[in-house]
């Protein structure tokens, strides 16, 4: 069984290294041309990675690329990992691998379809969410199940806390599922319809603490926009605060709140 992966952060990096831990192999890496994307959250650069494992690499613009499917054919990959990509892969790609595509999500789809995943877990309050793998279709989030795994949301927890859960449940289904991806023993299942949702994606000002939010809500948005994420902020006169933690209170506090007040404890003032 021949098996390429593409990614070009650091989660998709940490399942590459797990599949090397247990004894597995890769056949082609793919990633972005190193100029792209500089910024993006958790960037890296597989050419160590693949220069210390021999291991082709692929650098390219876009996953639907001429480029990409000439490599999959090239090396006759059977699977495709797609992880820890933004763009949307095409018909045309998802097809060319022997048996297709797999990607993973950080949620228990059907739920939780779409953009911000981990944010979304907080901001709505849930008391568990956690990874799907699933073979990749045309739609976004919609392909059949290859396994998924379970998080448990503790009250309190934030963004950085979930996002290191959601990491590690990746590298375990992995670990978990390997054999059964290289021994062609893959059992797929259907996303049940009666249960999808929708997640919209954020933006950095989606991040905004108003005096219109309560207590619970402003205590949610901050732990849910903190780190790797922008971060929450208050616009007060001239200045914005940044707020990476805070805490609530009834009685006073810098922000006012409807039923209470939102103290900073780690943030920084801009402006």
């Amino acid at each position: 069984m021949k098996i390429a992966f593409a990614t070009c952060v650091q989660l998709g990096l940490s399942c590459i290294e797990e599949i090397y831990r247990i004894g597995g192999s890769l056949n082609l890496l793919i990633t972005l041309k190193d100029e792209k994307d500089k910024n993006k959250s958790g960037r890296i650069y597989l050419n160590n990675f693949a220069r210390e494992n021999k291991v082709p690499l692929l650098k390219i613009d876009n996953i639907n690329d001429q480029k990409v499917i000439n490599g999959l054919r090239e090396y006759e990959i059977d699977w495709l990992f797609i992880i820890g990509w933004s763009q949307i892969a095409k018909k045309d790609v998802l097809e060319t691998p022997t048996y297709g595509c797999i990607g993973m999500h950080p949620t228990l789809l059907p739920i939780g379809r779409g953009r911000a995943a981990i944010p979304w877990a907080i901001i709505k309050g849930l008391k568990e969410t956690g990874v799907t793998m699933f073979k990749l279709d045309e739609g976004v989030d919609t392909g059949d199940i290859i396994a998924q795994g379970v998080i448990n949301i503790p009250d309190g927890t934030t963004a950085t806390e979930l996002y290191k859960e959601v990491t590690e449940m990746h590298i375990t289904l992995i670990k978990k599922h390997w054999n059964d991806i290289i021994n062609n023993t893959v059992q797929l299942k259907k996303q049940n319809e009666t249960y999808a949702t929708e997640w919209p994606g954020r933006k950095p000002e989606d991040g905004e603490i108003t005096n219109k939010m309560t207590m619970d809500e402003a205590d949610k948005l901050v732990r849910a926009v903190t780190h790797p994420y922008p971060g929450a902020f208050y616009k007060l006169e001239e200045k914005t605060y940044r707020i990476w933690s805070a805490k609530t209170n009834k009685k006073d506090g810098l922000i006012k709140l409807i039923d209470g007040y939102l103290i900073p404890v780690d943030y920084e003032i801009e402006g």
